[in-house]
């Protein structure tokens, strides 16, 4: 048996990397939430420098581009609804929140079932390149993972201007 090319352990890598955070995802759009201090601040640094990332590596195609900012543009909007539907509580215990759990778990299992449809179509399909590089340069994949950082971005930002409404 032949030992797994280094792109080929850098898409398992990749893979591994995206369900784990598809995962911890999962379990934080259902049920109440204590409101952390970092979280919101993590999701802030990660998602966009992602965005960056790949729109650096789409620079000079206009499509992808467009694509993936078509992605974040919804994912924002979808954010502004799914805020609106969350609820809010401030306790002696700390700041809660209850989110709207069908908004965000649609938009992780977009994300989710795009991720399986690329992995899928790389093992049936022999010809298809097996780089991390590959994996991502389709329109409708950076569409895709545009739509859940500008969800994840903006709910972030709505989690802290709230936190700053009861705060201050």
């Amino acid at each position: 048996m032949q030992a797994p090319s280094p792109s080929a352990l850098g898409l398992i890598a990749l893979l591994a990397l995206i369900s784990w955070r598809a995962y911890a995802r999962f379990r934080r759009l259902v049920g109440r939430q204590r409101l952390s201090r970092r979280r919101p601040w993590i999701t802030l640094t990660v998602f966009p420098l992602l965005v960056l990332v790949l729109g650096y590596g789409a620079r000079g195609e206009p499509q992808m581009l467009a694509s993936l900012l078509a992605g974040l543009a919804l994912g924002a909007m979808l954010a502004a609804y799914g805020l609106s539907k969350t609820r809010f509580e401030a306790t002696p215990q700390g700041l809660y929140y209850t989110p709207d759990a069908p908004v965000g778990l649609v938009v992780s299992l977009v994300f989710a079932a795009r991720v399986a449809y690329r992995v899928v179509e790389i093992l049936v399909q022999p010809s298809t390149p097996r780089d991390a590089a590959s994996f991502v340069r389709s329109p409708l994949t950076l569409a895709v993972f545009g739509l859940l950082a500008g969800y994840f971005i903006a709910y972030a930002i709505g989690l802290l201007r709230w936190r700053r409404s009861v705060v201050d």
